[in-house]
């Protein structure tokens, strides 16, 4: 079954409840990994110290979100912090991939999401329901560990946000990117989150794609320490785990091949959907597996990025309300999770 969890309170609660739900899973299927263990061991280095002021002076209500989280976690804060920086360290392997669709339909505006991550969390993540004191409430997938805003989600302003992994070669020290997604979640207006992705100095790089209730407008965003290219979506588009936009043309980033067989199949699919683009047809996007070695849907065990979807939401926006549903399946039209977040 699908877990979902309600979460409100202070800053400091909320993260403690994320680390109580994630306390199980990390303790045995990520703090043993080379990748946590490498990140651990940046705690104490230059970039890692000023990353961490940086948080603690510029958002400190999503710091004490990560306090909140170690507390809960029952580990030490700078190994929570710096895994929450995974995507933040040009040398790491940066997991969490993802493949996104959106744009009009004869019934508003879509944005579908397939949520890849590390195959072992399959089962072992959630959809959190939280409203908290300060800021917007909001519904979010979440991974063990990690605070929420770097996967897909939907807040009471009836703002929907998707996030895909960038792998640029070069990562200066700023502003982690999981903190800027998080920002993206108080966002009461697509500007709003436009705004919250693009403050600086950033260090990692995202993809977002950005909506809203009452309003036919999607963006999609590829935000880096370069710069940040904003997109206004006319039609139909996708995005895979690269910089598409030309404005980042020059911007130097790692493609793995999963990321440029998806890219270039999403590519084909929406060409050949242009006038029948349906969440229907979203979902049959995503679930693609046309190529066998590198599927839009990703459930091999030897996956050359190491990541599986764990997850596929979609999210019809109407002029009134967003309407939501999670597949952690690919067998079945029924979702796991679904709901309504209604414009007052």
């Amino acid at each position: 079954m699908f877990t979902e969890i309600h979460a409100g309170g202070s800053a400091f609660d909320l993260g403690r409840r994320l680390g109580e739900f994630g306390r199980e899973a990390v303790h045995a299927k990520l703090r043993p990994l080379a990748l946590w263990r490498y990140l651990a061991a940046q705690a104490h280095t230059d970039k890692a110290q000023q990353m961490r002021r940086l948080v603690r002076e510029h958002y400190p209500r999503y710091w004490q979100e990560i306090e909140g989280l170690a507390s809960g976690l029952a580990l030490p804060l700078d190994e929570v912090f710096l895994w929450n920086c995974r995507g933040d360290f040009a040398r790491t392997a940066s997991v969490d991939g993802c493949t996104t669709v959106f744009g009009q339909t004869d019934h508003g505006t879509l944005i579908a999401h397939n949520e890849d991550g590390l195959p072992q969390l399959r089962g072992d993540c959630a959809l959190l329901h939280a409203r908290p004191d300060e800021g917007a409430a909001f519904t979010s997938f979440i991974y063990p560990g990690s605070i929420p805003g770097h996967t897909f989600a939907v807040n009471e302003f009836g703002v929907v946000a998707t996030v895909n992994n960038i792998r640029p070669m070069d990562i200066p020290t700023g502003i982690p990117r999981q903190i800027l997604g998080r920002a993206s979640l108080d966002a009461k207006s697509v500007d709003e989150a436009i705004a919250a992705v693009w403050d600086g100095p950033r260090a990692g790089a995202f993809h977002h794609a950005f909506g809203q209730a009452g309003t036919s407008r999607v963006v999609s965003v590829e935000a880096t320490s370069e710069g940040v290219a904003v997109v206004e979506v006319t039609t139909i588009g996708g995005h895979s785990n690269h910089l598409v936009h030309d404005a980042l043309d020059g911007v130097g980033q790692v493609i793995t091949g999963s990321s440029g067989a998806r890219q270039q199949r999403v590519n084909q699919l929406l060409a050949e959907s242009a006038q029948r683009f349906d969440a229907q047809r979203a979902v049959a996007i995503l679930r693609d597996e046309h190529h066998s070695v590198l599927p839009i849907y990703r459930c091999a065990a030897d996956d050359p990025d190491d990541e599986n979807t764990l997850a596929t939401a979609v999210f019809t926006l109407t002029a009134s309300a967003v309407e939501w549903r999670v597949h952690t399946r690919r067998v079945t039209d029924h979702p796991d999770a679904w709901g309504v977040v209604s414009l007052a």
